[in-house]
């Protein structure tokens, strides 16, 4: 048996033991919801009590780093030097969305790692406690198989508000430009294209948050009087809307629409289907841009989407005019799309059209980013997982969500590799969120992989 076989081993044996399954309960039962400033505590404690002890046990020196933005989200920046001169950087991110615990089913509690079946139940398991538990798990058995030496650093840097938006991780990679520097990037996050099929992605569509909203007085009035004489800003805004996108979610404002496909991704893109499994909504075949096929509209192309819109009172109508209406709406975007240009360019199509009393507020915007499908690092990347696994992982250009990559990949500048060990029915973000335990073997396992072929040098 080769010295890698027995990394691979190693790694999957932690997972058969029941080791990583302690450990990860350990991990969800803390309550890291970033968006809640009462858990500011419960944040610190988890890097405090969980991270710190379990990467120095790993011969790394790990430090806290205070968020210059926001204080309530600290950092975990630690390194494991061997003086290689070669390095490669590692993210994860320990907090979580809100738990909602009277939304999971009845024997489900968020913060208790639950066993049913072939799947594990918690709060932050798919995202990404349980991603970020295996790459140092992993990492940990190749550094034991290695006899204690990888042959290159490693640098972690794990952020505790990536659910709440990445508040200062640009503004700690500028000032930590050469602590973070390395020859790639290897994230995890997300999830694959499907539970069976292993996956890299190189990057991620961008998001933005708007807010149309119309403000015609300051209070409603009698519909039956004056209707007919005073604007409706309900209808003012659906009708807004409907000059943005239309009623097949066909983008119409040229600002908004990306460039086309380039042929690189619509190549990667050609093998790839969009996950249709149990836990997967089916798709709707007529919506979207026409001419692309369902995972060039996933993955290549861009999308606005109405999250939450109001008018009056929903709950109890009167018959009134309401005074206003608001819609809250996101903009999913690939690399191409010139992002700090939209408001403006919303701004000129709103009023071109007739709607002046439109006001539009940019609440948060995260850059689009995609490595070269070409890099030498994703050949790699590839190659090492078929390697460790028997089977070819899907390549996606990025992400269709959205991920703090733009600081890896724009200020550090390095070519980024993720590998996520989730899948699309995952749950995240929601209630019963969960992952298949035969997706968390194989992922110990390709994982032990890359960090082993990581040891035997750079691409050619």
């Amino acid at each position: 048996m080769s010295d890698r076989q027995t990394a691979l081993d190693r790694a999957t044996g932690v997972f058969d033991s029941g080791v990583f399954l302690e450990t990860l309960a350990r991990r969800v039962a803390h309550r890291t919801e970033s968006a809640d400033p009462r858990r500011a505590g419960d944040l610190r404690a988890y890097l405090d009590d969980e991270l710190v002890p379990g990467v120095e046990r790993l011969g790394f020196t790990a430090r806290i780093v205070p968020n210059p933005v926001s204080p309530g989200h600290p950092f975990l920046v630690a390194t494991r030097s061997e003086g290689s001169g070669r390095r490669v950087l590692t993210y994860g991110h320990g907090d979580v969305q809100p738990a909602h615990p009277e939304q999971w089913r009845a024997g489900l509690d968020p913060w208790r790692l639950v066993v049913e079946g072939d799947r594990w139940y918690g709060r932050g398991v798919a995202d990404n406690k349980g991603q970020h538990t295996v790459n140092l798990v992993a990492l940990e058995q190749v550094i034991s198989a290695r006899r204690g030496r990888l042959g290159y650093d490693v640098t972690l840097l794990l952020d505790m508000g990536e659910e709440s938006g990445s508040p200062g991780l640009t503004e700690l990679c500028e000032s930590l430009r050469d602590e973070l520097a390395a020859d790639l990037l290897i994230g995890s996050d997300g999830p694959r294209v499907a539970a069976d099929r292993p996956t890299v992605f190189l990057g991620s569509r961008g998001s933005m948050n708007l807010t149309f909203r119309v403000t015609a007085r300051d209070r409603a009035h009698h519909s039956g009087n004056w209707g007919g004489v005073l604007s409706n800003p309900a209808t003012v805004l659906v009708n807004a809307l409907a000059s943005l996108v239309d009623g097949r979610g066909r983008l119409l404002a040229d600002g908004l629409r990306p460039p086309a496909v380039p042929e690189a991704v619509r190549a990667a893109l050609a093998s790839i289907d969009v996950d249709q499994g149990p836990d997967s909504p089916a798709l709707d075949p007529e919506w979207g841009e026409p001419g692309l096929t369902p995972s060039e509209r996933l993955w290549a192309w861009n999308t606005l989407e109405v999250l939450a819109m109001t008018a009056g009172d929903p709950d109890a109508p009167v018959n009134a005019i309401p005074p206003s209406a608001r819609a809250h709406c996101q903009l999913r975007f690939v690399v191409g799309t010139d992002h700090e240009r939209i408001p403006e360019l919303l701004r000129a199509h709103l009023d071109a059209a007739g709607f002046g009393a439109v006001q539009v507020e940019v609440e948060h915007a995260m850059a689009a980013t995609r490595t070269d499908p070409g890099n030498p690092w994703v050949r790699w990347t590839l190659a090492s997982i078929a390697r460790s696994t028997g089977r070819t992982p899907a390549l996606l250009p990025n992400l269709g969500g959205s991920l703090p990559n733009a600081p890896f990949a724009d200020v550090l500048g390095l070519p980024t590799v993720w590998v996520p060990h989730s899948y699309p029915g995952c749950a995240q973000h929601a209630p019963d969120e969960h992952l298949p335990t035969g997706l968390v073997r194989e992922s110990l396992q390709l994982m032990a992989g890359l960090w082993w072929d990581l040891g035997e040098g750079r691409p050619a």
